[in-house]
């Protein structure tokens, strides 16, 4: 089973893109969404936050205050780098429990957005990056998120430059509204599914 990695700018698509892999039948672990869990429901991963953050980043009900982390570790890199070293490894173990799960499939997909930034290509067999323009996708996080241009682009300042991220994309798909994007992803799908059997030899 080969593990593939898919990643893509804010408001680059890349959970559209996931969906349609989904809808060709690829299991898709969702980086981020189990990383929110873990940080609530993992024993251990809840102690070191603790440990690393304060007690109050876990308020009466228990539950993980977001927000709160989220005030810590924005616009602080080095706070930033210990939550990513604490949550990065959980989340890696637990993608590979789900992986040793699934019945046989000729590959998997790992959607997160930080797949570069975090080394976590360096454990993956190929990466997909899904690319749109940088005012489009401003655009795109704008209407979605009712917020701002500038906190959009806070956000995209703790994303490595689309460039950096082309080169080391074994598969770039485009998602600009002009080029077909199903089209793109079948192209894709068929590659993954030609190196899994040879692979599988």
């Amino acid at each position: 089973m080969l593990r593939i990695g898919i990643t893509g700018g804010i408001g680059s698509g890349k959970s559209t893109v996931t969906r349609i892999f989904g809808v060709l039948g690829i299991p898709v672990y969702d980086s981020d969404r189990r990383a929110k869990q873990l940080m609530s429901s993992d024993p251990a991963l809840r102690t070191a936050l603790i440990d690393a953050f304060g007690v109050d980043i876990f308020p009466n009900d228990g539950e993980l205050d977001r927000r709160l982390l989220a005030r810590i570790v924005f616009d602080d890199q080095d706070q930033l780098a210990r939550l990513n070293a604490l949550v990065h490894p959980a989340v890696g173990a637990d993608f590979e429990r789900w992986c040793r799960s699934l019945d046989a499939a000729p590959y998997v997909l790992k959607e997160a957005a930080l797949i570069f930034e975090a080394g976590i290509d360096r454990h993956l067999d190929r990466t997909i990056l899904v690319w749109a323009p940088e005012d489009l996708r401003i655009q795109r996080v704008i209407e979605r998120d009712q917020t701002t241009e500038e906190a959009v682009r806070a956000r995209m300042r703790n994303q490595w430059p689309d460039a950096r991220k082309v080169a080391g994309a074994d598969f770039v798909i485009v998602n600009d509204g002009a080029h077909p994007l199903i089209r793109q992803v079948l192209e894709v799908h068929h590659l993954l599914l030609r190196s899994a059997r040879s692979a599988s030899v």
